[in-house]
């Protein structure tokens, strides 16, 4: 019993040894984005469906000012949503629709709860997970 216990201990101790050997660094806090940056990088589409566009306008006047421009997040505001986290299969477009109506606990990222967000119809909701999939396909997210 006791050279079990002896050998599962050594094994921790290695995995624990080689863990703190292959960790990544510690980011750069000069390379982090500043308040209200954006949190990533996109390819805009050269062209937009027109579902799309209509649902750019809704966007930007009700998602924009905490999901940032074009989706890319917002630092200290919110995440982005053209990002691997929110593609099809990780978050349906209901999930999407789910948050608009009854806000969103945080759960991905460290920015707080989302609240529900009210004055948007159907017609817009719809258009706005149109032009965030059609972000995310242009960026390699399907």
């Amino acid at each position: 019993m006791n050279k079990i216990i002896t050998a599962a201990l050594a094994v921790v101790a290695i995995a624990g040894g080689a863990y703190y050997l292959t960790r990544p660094s510690a980011p750069d806090p000069s390379a982090q984005p500043r308040e209200g940056e954006p949190l990533v990088s996109i390819t805009v589409p050269d062209t937009l469906s027109a579902d799309a566009t209509m649902g750019q306008r809704a966007f930007d006047a009700t998602c924009a000012a905490c999901h940032g421009s074009n989706a890319t997040g917002k630092m200290g505001f919110g995440p982005p949503l053209v990002h691997k986290i929110y593609e099809p299969n990780h978050h349906a477009d209901m999930a999407f629709v789910m948050a608009v109506q009854n806000g969103v606990r945080a759960h991905h990222w460290p920015f707080g709860d989302m609240p529900a967000q009210s004055g948007l119809t159907k017609a817009d909701v719809g258009g706005i997970i149109t032009y965030v999939r059609e972000l995310q396909r242009a960026n390699g997210i399907e």
